[in-house]
């Protein structure tokens, strides 16, 4: 049956170069597949209406998927509403699709769902994984008071496909957000691609299920169960409670390439696992409707490689750094990223003392509020490089006065550019470690554009420094040796060693 396997022809060490190089570029099952070509790789293909579901949305149609589901079989849903008020439970199969044309289901409300009020369909546990799994084209209306549900909960071994899944309404039901993936074989990779949820969810705390669940639901869930490699490609997740797109796992691999993701609590992606990276993907956050103590656009807790590149930020309401790298993590690399930050406390991006190395290249961040737009915190971690990083916007120098801390040692600046003159407060870079490379750079400020405080081992080279009300670099009396060389400073070097 592998042989008629939607991802049977997709070369394993290709899969992953798309996965950490180019994400879901390298996957050739994108395309739309005609209706001929799905049903030609399954033995078994059943018009769920001509096997007696209701398509008017009156009557469930779980006890008819348990009758006609099981392995080398394809389930169609013609045009039509399917309500469903039970979960359907599959485990250990082999090769199985349910795929709808103008499908609509309808799950019902949190008091008339019978059993576990958790999931819709339940497609392999960690212990009873299935394998070869595609799910496509179905809209879920959750639109109705105290609806919203797990759609699709799906463990699989290898050869997973969703795609084209739309959540219209809003998740108030208090129970388990829309998604849970996990590959659960380590040499085996999945898609989900168009998996959209935009109208997010509400806290448990006002749902009918309140005090039963921590915060509410996650938007797109993968779990320390995933092994494997995972693809999220044009996802949409609108704010949830929990986190949007939370990806937990010690070994496995997460990509996502696009997407619209916003304001979703802790993070509206949040990631852990041996590598991952985020492609091509917006994220948006201007709102808080459940008061959540931080909201980071991206948060990366812990694991060997990620990358970021060509993210758009747009946090207009910030609430918790854009972009949070923790310290378990061992490298990451943001680049070709920008990020816009308004007015209040949150800085831009934050690499937390303890991380691993770090590469910031072709960043621009435009911060209105008092906060730094890069926050580099530890000591002698792993190096960190700035290549072509841009800073501007009309942030005020009061309480946060540099654009840029940085507490670590061994970090390269080259061709950094910072414009901050929002306030006679504001300054540029300040730099308090050892080992450290300034190299032709710009900086128009108002306040010290360069300040050197317990730093060592400081070259400074090919640089123009500004600055409106004081000197162009401070070097403070408890620094050790600085190197100035070729460089403009037409506001002065202070000098106190």
């Amino acid at each position: 049956m592998r042989g008629n396997s939607p991802f049977g022809s997709i070369d394993r060490r290709s899969y992953l170069k798309g996965c950490l190089v180019g994400v879901g570029s390298a996957l050739t099952l994108g395309g739309v597949a005609s209706a001929q070509h799905i049903e030609g790789q399954y033995e078994t293909v059943i018009d769920i209406v001509d096997a007696g579901a209701d398509p008017t949305g009156e009557t469930s149609i779980t006890p008819v998927l348990r009758e006609q589901v099981g392995d080398d079989t394809l389930i169609q849903f013609p045009e039509g509403r399917y309500a469903m008020d039970e979960q359907l439970r599959l485990t250990d199969f082999d090769n199985v699709g349910f795929v709808g044309d103008g499908a609509t289901i309808v799950p019902a409300n949190y008091h008339q769902f019978d059993g576990p009020q958790y999931r819709l369909f339940r497609l392999g546990t960690r212990a009873a994984p299935g394998r070869d799994l595609r799910f496509e084209g179905f809209e879920i209306d959750q639109t109705a008071d105290e609806t919203g549900i797990r759609v699709i909960n799906a463990e699989i071994e290898d050869g997973l496909l969703v795609r084209d899944v739309v959540v219209n309404g809003i998740h108030d039901a208090g129970t388990w957000g829309p998604g849970l993936f996990n590959i659960t074989d380590p040499d085996g990779e999945g898609r989900v691609d168009c998996f959209k949820a935009p109208d997010g969810g509400v806290h448990v705390d006002f749902t009918p299920n309140e005090g039963n669940m921590w915060k509410g639901p996650t938007g797109i869930h993968v779990n320390d169960y995933h092994q494997g490699s995972l693809i999220f490609e044009d996802c949409e997740l609108g704010g949830f409670p929990g986190n949007g797109l939370y990806g937990f796992s010690e070994n496995g691999q997460i990509g996502i390439d696009g997407g619209y993701f916003e304001n979703s609590g802790t993070a509206s992606i949040r990631l852990s696992g041996s590598q991952g990276a985020i492609r091509n993907a917006t994220i948006v956050v201007d709102d808080n409707p459940d008061q959540a103590p931080g909201q980071h656009a991206i948060r990366i807790d812990q694991g060997d490689t990620f990358n970021i590149d060509n993210v758009s930020i747009e946090a207009q309401d910030p609430n918790g750094e854009a972009i949070r790298v923790m310290s378990d993590v061992d490298d990451v690399t943001i680049e070709n990223t920008d990020l816009y930050i308004g007015e209040g406390a949150s800085s831009g991006i934050r690499l937390d003392g303890g991380a691993g190395t770090a590469t910031f290249a072709d960043v621009d961040v435009e911060i209105d509020g008092s906060a730094y737009a890069f926050r580099i915190l530890g000591d002698d971690d792993g190096a960190v490089s700035f290549q072509n990083v841009s800073v501007t916007g009309d942030a005020n120098g009061v309480p946060i006065r540099h654009a840029i801390l940085c507490e670590r040692d061994d970090v390269d600046f080259d061709e950094l550019s910072v414009e901050q003159t929002g306030s006679e407060e504001r300054g540029g870079l300040y730099l308090s470690g050892d080992g450290y490379s300034v190299t032709d750079s710009d900086f128009e400020t108002s306040n010290t554009s360069i300040a050197v405080t317990g730093a060592s081992d400081v070259t400074i080279e090919g640089t123009t420094a500004e600055s409106a009300y004081d000197e162009s670099v401070h070097i403070y009396g408890n620094s050790g040796s600085v190197s100035l060389e070729n460089n403009t400073f037409p506001d002065g070097v202070r000098d106190d060693r």
